[in-house]
């Protein structure tokens, strides 16, 4: 009796190498002092890189991977989509962890991005109000809290790991034939 492996457990070392590198980047950027929104490349760069290539490329090597070395030549769409969704789902639930225990260990990195924020909004908006200025910072607030932000990203990547995989599903996909 041969033992079979799901397309979740094979995704799960994709999933851990791509939040190992989103919780690099971070530290990176954070340890570098290198601000996105002051060199607004390397924000573009960072979120292509999350958004497009990274899960793009290790969604498609989970497939290859389990459709090669596990499943015997084939896969489906839906173990395609199996695959994309827990590699963005361990990767995002990873990062959301990392965010937390950082926001907790280095309460200080929240003062000091809202205050770059607010600079940089005071900067491109000169004609900013106090009230529309505060209003505008109360927003950022709410959304840099980490009980907000770790849910939000686990979904986001979800549901780019659902569109990522639906289009590595068509390149790779190779049903078994019906006998």
């Amino acid at each position: 009796m041969t033992e079979t492996v799901s397309p979740g457990k094979s995704a799960v070392n994709f999933g851990v190498t791509f939040g190992i590198i989103m919780i690099l980047q971070f530290v990176i950027m954070y340890v570098l002092d290198i601000n996105p929104q002051e060199s607004p490349a390397i924000g573009v760069l960072i979120n292509v890189l999350n958004y497009l290539i990274l899960p793009f490329a290790l969604i498609y090597l989970a497939a290859n991977n389990y459709k090669t070395k596990i499943n015997h030549g084939f896969i489906s769409l839906g173990e395609t989509i199996k695959i994309g969704l827990t590699v963005c789902a361990i990767a995002a639930l990873m990062y959301g962890v990392f965010y937390l225990a950082f926001d907790f260990i280095f309460p200080e990195f929240k003062e000091e991005l809202l205050t770059k924020i607010q600079e940089i909004t005071v900067k491109q908006n000169p004609t900013l109000t106090s009230e529309q200025l505060k209003m505008s910072m109360k927003f950022v607030k709410i959304f840099m809290n980490p009980y907000i932000v770790v849910p939000f990203t686990i979904v986001m990547y979800c549901v780019i790991g659902l569109i990522h995989s639906l289009i590595v599903g068509v390149i790779v996909k190779k049903d078994k034939p019906v006998f």
